[in-house]
């Protein structure tokens, strides 16, 4: 979950929160619904008022609901806004709604369950005629040169000054990405449109795009850049492209497992994969090179996330679908105070209960009330 701070910085991205501002005031009419999917601090629900919505449905799973209540009353529109605290896919609605507005993107718009929540919402709360803000994102990638960001993957564990061998956790390294700000110099062929997301139609959470290129000057590839342009409304556009004006998103850069030395027309071929799991998504990029002087030597990295992570064999057990599973001390303890929660104890007669029938797990009544008021916070009403 986000901090006060940065919603304060989403806040002060003004070239993104005038286009939002400017797509809310082409898309809402007099009298308009509209559900805002991601509220947070409530920006977009206050502004919809502003421009004339009858009512809002503003849904935020955070905490931070309750700040964007009162930021809501401190702007006059409390009895305009109705906040629901909670995920969208959980909540119902009176009434179907003109608008759906959000911003559930990270760096690029496959982020947690933030796709899954917009193709539920469009199909139980959108009018047939409704529009959904953003319209459409379309994701761009190119091969990038980039060695301050590679060597922040990889120099630590190639020279890590104790003279150990530490290719391991290098092999690991490979695996992950992170967000950066690329420069238009740093780019090694033409951009390639890798997925488009049509929000009015859009099935699925997952991507699968492709990159098919030349490349256009002599450099090192270094890895794979990725943004994001997002057409908010018909002609207002939001773009995180390198030399576009500087977003809170950034850019994301993919590393390849070495630094490749490449030359003008040079081939490539990068297929990119992100795949919903639970709440996250694994990333795979499969990258090919292809040197024009060297048609025979072709080079292959396949890489992702899902082997950033490192996980036991006992871990990796317990996830296989023929695993018959038994609940370990912990798992005791939870089902023992969700079983308490019946709707006549008080959270500290159930820590009582729980300290004496889990002493080594709750040595002092404080570790047990601790427990309880977690579990409540999680799953209580």
């Amino acid at each position: 979950m986000y901090s006060v701070y940065a919603y304060g910085r989403m806040i002060a991205d003004r070239v993104r929160t005038d286009a939002y501002r400017r797509a809310l005031r082409e898309s809402i009419k007099d009298e308009a619904v509209v559900v805002d999917i991601g509220t947070g601090l409530g920006i977009w629900a206050l502004t919809a008022c502003k421009l004339g919505a009858r009512k809002v449905y503003a849904i935020e799973a955070s905490s931070v609901i309750q700040l964007a209540r009162q930021v809501a009353a401190d702007n006059g529109f409390e009895s305009r806004i109705e906040f629901i605290h909670g995920l969208s896919r959980r909540a119902t609605l009176p009434e179907r709604a003109d608008v759906i507005v959000s911003d559930v993107r990270g760096v690029l718009p496959f982020f947690q369950q933030g796709l899954t929540s917009l193709i539920d919402a469009r199909d139980r709360f959108l009018k047939p005629q409704g529009v959904m803000i953003p319209h459409a994102d379309t994701l761009w990638a190119t091969i990038v040169e980039n060695a301050d960001e590679h060597s922040g993957f990889f120099d630590v564990w190639n020279e890590n000054g104790h003279g150990l061998n530490l290719q391991a956790a290098r092999r690991v390294a490979t695996n992950g990405y992170r967000k950066v700000h690329l420069k238009p110099d740093q780019l090694l062929c033409e951009p390639a449109l890798m997925a488009t997301l049509d929000y009015l139609r859009l099935d699925t959470p997952n991507l699968r795009g492709r990159l098919e290129g030349s490349i256009t000057r002599a450099g090192t590839a270094h890895g794979l850049g990725v943004w994001f342009n997002s057409e908010l409304a018909p002609g207002i556009v939001l773009s995180n492209a390198p030399g576009n004006p500087i977003l809170i998103y950034g850019n994301t850069f993919f590393p390849f497992s070495e630094a490749v030395p490449v030359a003008a027309g040079d081939t490539v071929s990068c297929v990119l994969r992100a795949d919903l799991i639970a709440d996250d998504y694994a990333w795979t990029w499969e990258t090919r090179i292809n040197r024009k002087d060297q048609p025979s030597e072709q080079i292959v990295f396949r890489q992702s996330t899902f082997f950033n992570e490192v996980y036991s064999p006992a871990q990796l057990q317990k996830s296989f679908a023929g695993h018959v599973p038994v609940l370990n001390e912990d798992g005791l303890a939870k089902r023992f105070v969700l079983e308490r929660m019946n709707g006549e104890l008080s959270l500290e007669t159930i820590a009582h209960e729980l300290a004496e029938k889990f002493p080594l797990t709750f040595p002092t009544f404080q570790d047990s009330l601790n427990q309880v008021a977690q579990i409540s916070k999680q799953y209580s009403r």
